[in-house]
């Protein structure tokens, strides 16, 4: 299960023209959520966006939390694999955490590769299912299943917050839950 203490929260290129390809815009509430979470939870959360100049900066609502503007740490990529850039793979390993929160568009493309490839790093990968995307409903599907095979755990939205609190008695339980109210 996700620890608090152990947690990285990774967001895969939910950027301006990403989330304009898709039906729906879902993936920015739910991926919200986890950013609130993990920024209420002192857990770190890093961004990656693939070739901004082409296809935009994070949105905007991604950007800032409810507990007002951060210093966001931003990785611009151009390999699928975010490993692969120079300096991403030390990145990570400077936070000192085993657990990888990850999310994101394209749920077949840059979620997948950068997720197996840090499972054959040594990390724990948890997808979160409800806050990943592709424009094709069958390629998604795929991806998670590809992730799945390659030792991917897949979670959702609310259970990874509820494993974070573990219980009711945790102080920050209600400021949590309400993002989900």
């Amino acid at each position: 299960m996700l620890s608090q203490e152990n947690s990285l929260v990774l967001v895969i290129d939910i950027q301006e023209k990403l989330v304009n390809a898709l039906e729906k815009d879902t993936i920015v509430s739910k991926a919200s959520k986890i950013i609130n979470a993990a920024k209420i939870l002192d857990i770190p959360v890093l961004y990656t966006e693939q070739y901004p100049k082409g296809l935009g900066h994070t949105v905007e609502e991604l950007c800032h939390s409810e507990r007002g503007e951060e210093s966001n740490v931003i990785f611009e990529k151009t390999y699928f694999n975010a490993l692969l850039e120079d300096g991403f793979l030390e990145k990570i390993k400077s936070y000192g955490k085993k657990q990888i929160v990850i999310m994101g568009i394209e749920t077949h493309i840059c979620v997948y590769q950068t997720a197996s490839a840090l499972v054959e790093n040594g990390f724990e990968v948890y997808a979160i299912k409800d806050a990943c995307a592709s424009r094709e409903k069958y390629e998604f599907k795929q991806g998670i299943e590809a992730m799945k095979q390659n030792g991917v755990k897949i979670s959702c939205v609310e259970i990874a917050l509820f494993e974070w609190l573990k219980g009711a008695k945790h102080p920050k339980f209600k400021e949590v839950q309400a993002l989900i109210k």
